[in-house]
């Protein structure tokens, strides 16, 4: 069930009017959470209804066994225990001829299981008193799909509470959560790749060398609407029932180079492969080692995303790309950069957006093709439209608008009457009738 899809506004609705009378006692209210994330599992395919809470046992069971023993031999078992059945969990999902074809990928669901386990025997966490509350951590319904990926430990407190009634200054900042996801989701990022990016990426060929600059340009712009969209939504569908989550995005295009882009692109993932990938991985206090193990971080977190060579390019481009970082700034210690602050970001956008090629294009064949069509250095725009360049132009401004106005055009909108509200999103749903009449795109995440 895409958060995208009306079907899930409609089970959102009903969790939130059968969750609040019952919030203020705890196992009421955790137990119609833990039916609606088994009731959208079901929608996925049945065979998660047996699935993930036999996987969210085992690991509750890790948990206790770590937090009961101090064994150092018993609590490594215990530990790839964990990493093992969680990692066959993403394979299963991924490879095709794994024994249970899964039409969704648990990659996120197993990402947010191992921070319980991890946790616990790192001493970071302690065991969850409520098996309840760590099956309906571990599975939350709006980060089931991709995130954000948060801490179970830091979920289930937030579970165990009785809930009080929901501050309508939260409601408000969840509606327009809500809302802006669906105009990223919908008019931006559905309309530049329906409109554009996936015809010059199927067909490059057939468009100039600039216009295939466009587009990857373009695609840039989509993928963080479609992702960043997505998680306004998550967070926003989390925070109607008095969950926060943590950010996932914080205007990346406007990184000063790429370890500060993924300070800011996908944030709870970036967090997550260094806390428990890349501090796991051995020789950190040797001179060399540490650039080593960035690149292999990457180029696994590249694999992940799929077992292709773009994605491996993908993932070393950036490894390599944080190894020059760091060194640059060993070199030149506490002395401020001599780059200009615009020069900075413009060159960390080049780099970030030809690494989309590999990212995007279906093959490797297909990114060289795109590659040989932008150095073909042709020049026109007649498959430009102009109605195309307005939206790719409201995507990039929208972007680097200051954080402090989002964040007042946002609490302007909490604080406004519901009918005023209510007036809005009408509004909004009247515009994504009209323009986004053909349904959502899929969710490119989905499939990671």
């Amino acid at each position: 069930m895409s958060l995208f899809t009306s079907a899930y506004f409609v089970l959102l609705a009903c969790v939130f009017f059968l969750y609040w009378p019952l919030a203020r006692w705890r196992l009421p209210g955790l137990a119609v959470l833990l039916f609606a994330n088994y009731f959208f599992l079901a929608r996925g395919d049945l065979v998660y209804l047996w699935l993930i809470p036999a996987a969210s046992l085992v690991d509750y069971l890790i948990g206790s066994a770590l937090g009961g023993t101090t064994s150092v031999w018993l609590r490594r078992l215990l530990t790839a225990l964990s990493v093992l059945l969680n990692v066959s969990l993403i394979l299963a999902s991924k490879i095709s001829g794994a024994p249970i074809v899964l039409p969704l990928s648990l990659s996120f669901y197993a990402f947010q299981s191992l921070t319980y386990t991890l946790d616990i025997a790192r001493k970071d966490a302690s065991p969850s008193p409520s098996l309840l509350a760590h099956l309906t951590a571990t599975c939350f319904f709006p980060t089931f799909l991709a995130g954000p990926i948060t801490r179970v430990s830091s979920l289930i407190p937030q579970l165990q509470k009785a809930g009080k009634a929901l501050d309508p200054a939260d409601g408000g900042r969840a509606l327009f959560l809500i809302g802006l996801g669906l105009v990223k989701k919908l008019l931006i990022a559905d309309y530049l790749a329906e409109n554009f990016v996936n015809r010059v990426f199927d067909f490059p060929n057939l468009y100039t060398g600039l216009e295939a600059l466009l587009a990857v340009y373009a695609y840039a712009v989509q993928l963080y609407y479609d992702f960043s969209g997505y998680t306004d939504i998550a967070i926003g569908s989390a925070l109607l029932l008095g969950i926060r989550l943590p950010a996932n995005f914080n205007a990346p295009y406007s990184a000063v180079n790429i370890a500060d882009f993924w300070r800011r692109w996908h944030i709870t993932l970036s967090n997550w492969l260094r806390d428990y990938l890349y501090f796991s991985l051995p020789g950190q206090r040797r001179k060399v080692f540490p650039y080593l193990n960035l690149v292999i971080t990457m180029a696994l977190g590249g694999i992940w995303h799929g077992l292709t060579f773009n994605f491996l390019i993908w993932g070393l481009l950036h490894g390599v790309g944080l190894v020059a970082v760091r060194l640059a700034e060993a070199r030149r210690g506490r002395r401020p950069s001599r780059i200009p602050h615009v020069l900075r970001v413009f060159l960390t956008v080049q780099f970030v957006c030809f690494a989309w090629i590999f990212f995007r294009a279906s093959t490797l064949e297909n990114a060289l093709a795109m590659l040989t069509r932008i150095g073909s250095l042709t020049a026109s725009l007649a498959n430009v439209s102009v109605p195309l360049a307005v939206v790719l132009s409201i995507g990039i401004l929208a972007h680097y608008i200051p954080k402090n106005w989002f964040e007042k055009l946002r609490d302007l909108f909490a604080r406004a009457p519901f009918y005023a509200q209510a007036g809005a999103l009408a509004l909004l749903a009247l515009a994504i009738n009209y323009v986004a009449s053909t349904g959502a795109a899929p969710f490119i995440y989905t499939k990671f």
